[in-house]
């Protein structure tokens, strides 16, 4: 069988990358404001292998691609003896204002997006938006609500840490 055939694997089509990128009950935002042309803070946002910088615990490589549409990403948070693995397929690309993603693994599915909108004197807001299917069934849904707080702080924590690099220059 190929790859996305059906099996689930992060292929760019078939049954179970169709089924990933549908979105999913498990949703969390996280906005920040930039002092930065969008320009700016989309090359920084999508220069993945970059994102360690200021994703905790947390290494990004692309794995298929360049980056852009069709590119396969990999992330893996470790903590410890424990790891996630995150693969994403990069669905759309509009330079400077959005671009999106399936999480296409095996625990976590689901689509993303990331929109640059211009703001006056320069600035940019950043939003940065999950859809995850929650694994587990019915536990998985219970879950959730205990869940998604943490899930929200660390995602935003995350995308302020990257407003101050952008802002310092460090990123891209």
């Amino acid at each position: 069988m190929t790859p996305g055939a059906g099996d689930g694997s992060p292929g760019a089509d078939g049954a179970g990358f169709r089924e990933a990128a549908r979105p999913g009950s498990g949703e969390v935002t996280a906005t920040v404001i930039v002092d930065a042309p969008a320009e700016r803070v989309f090359a920084a946002f999508t220069a993945w292998e970059r994102q360690s910088e200021w994703i905790p615990f947390t290494r990004v490589r692309i794995v298929e691609g360049d980056g852009g549409e069709g590119s396969l990403i990999e992330a893996v948070t470790a903590l410890g003896p424990a790891a996630l693995r995150d693969e994403m397929r990069v669905v759309r690309v509009d330079a400077p204002y959005e671009v999106s993603v399936v999480h296409c693994g095996k625990l976590l599915r689901g689509p993303g997006v990331l929109r640059c909108t211009p703001l006056a004197e320069g600035r940019t807001q950043v939003v940065w938006h999950e859809w995850f299917h929650l694994p587990g069934g019915t536990a998985g849904r219970v879950a959730w609500p205990v869940v998604w707080p943490g899930s929200k702080f660390s995602l935003t924590q995350a995308l302020r840490k990257f407003g101050r690099l952008v802002e310092q220059g460090r990123l891209p």
